[in-house]
């Protein structure tokens, strides 16, 4: 006889951004789903500007092929947390969570002062609407916040000349204090180490990052549509650095991004740096939000069973897929 499993239940959210969180999207709204699935729960919350299909072939994919990657790791992320839930354990128990960077919207003296009285040391800026002025802001924190080291995040929106002229042009001091560029531009084998040869600086791969991306020396790896393992051991074979980030998602992804490193971290000692897992300040609060505590470099792991907010989870009004 065959059994057929269950559709996921799903309960839709809606987040709002505090501003703009990258060069590529003019959103200030997100729609998401949490899904809850063999006594488990997942997060999947599409960034169709960054390649993702949208929510509605998010939830078509989820009642069928499950072909695309950002489904099949919220069923995965699932299948962790009903495990821990089973055994009324917290997947974080004898975990712990790498620090992270402090990811900022506008990146103005106010946000990185805020962000230095949290503590946190290295600032991660979202570069790519006005570059001009974005250089001559950057000069002007560099010489400012001197022990901030800063990683920026064009998305790919430039061309190689482009992000060659914006980083050449920084001061030599900026420069100095720039821990890596993450998708200045698309990634290219030949573009991609002329670039570096030209501006001395570490290049990062996120949108394309893949096992075989040997010209990058920083891999970022997203657990939300990303298999850590997977690129973890390429990073290896590379002799690349390692930056584990949340999706910008829901907490609850957010949870999840953080348990991961935490686990890359432990099969592979050393390899993880600095992550950027506290993306939770980007949007208004609510009790998700919440429950993540205050933003800091060190990540606050939710209360509850699996990946955490026992009570917010079953308090949501889930509806079955058909």
């Amino acid at each position: 006889m065959i059994v057929h499993e269950p559709k996921p239940l799903i309960a839709r959210y809606r987040m709002k951004s505090r501003g703009f969180l990258n060069a590529v999207s003019a959103r200030r709204e997100f729609e998401g789903v949490l899904i809850q699935t063999g006594g488990g729960y997942g997060c999947i919350h599409p960034w169709p500007e960054l390649g993702d299909p949208p929510l509605e072939k998010c939830l078509a994919d989820l009642q069928g092929a499950r072909r695309w990657p950002i489904v099949r790791r919220a069923l995965r992320c699932a299948e962790y947390d009903a495990a821990a839930r089973s055994r009324d354990e917290s997947l974080f128990e004898e975990m712990e969570v790498p620090m992270s960077h402090a990811t900022l919207g506008r990146g103005d003296v106010a946000e990185v002062s805020a962000a230095v009285e949290a503590g946190f040391a290295v600032v991660k800026l979202k570069c790519g609407r006005d570059v001009k002025k974005e250089a001559a802001m950057l000069d002007a924190l560099a010489e400012g916040f001197p022990a901030v080291r800063w990683r920026l995040d064009f998305n790919e929106v430039l061309t190689p000349e482009a992000a060659t002229d914006f980083l050449t042009g920084l001061t030599e001091k900026t420069r100095g204090a720039i821990d890596f560029v993450e998708d200045p531009c698309p990634f290219s084998e030949t573009a991609w180490p002329e670039l570096r040869r030209r501006t001395g600086l570490s290049l990062a791969v996120d949108r394309e990052s893949a096992p075989h991306r040997a010209e990058a020396q920083v891999m970022v790896i997203k657990p939300a549509v990303d298999e850590p393992f997977l690129l973890g051991e390429a990073a290896i074979a590379h002799q690349q650095r390692v930056v584990m980030t949340s999706y910008m998602d829901h907490p609850f992804g957010q949870a999840f991004a953080a348990w991961e490193a935490a686990r890359l971290e432990l099969m592979f000692p050393g390899l993880v740096g600095v992550c950027g897992l506290q993306t939770h300040h980007l949007f208004e609060a609510d009790a998700f939000t919440e429950a993540l505590g205050a933003w800091t470099p060190e990540f606050h792991v939710p209360a509850g069973t699996g990946l955490g907010f026992d009570d917010l989870l079953e308090a949501l009004p889930w509806t079955r897929l058909y």
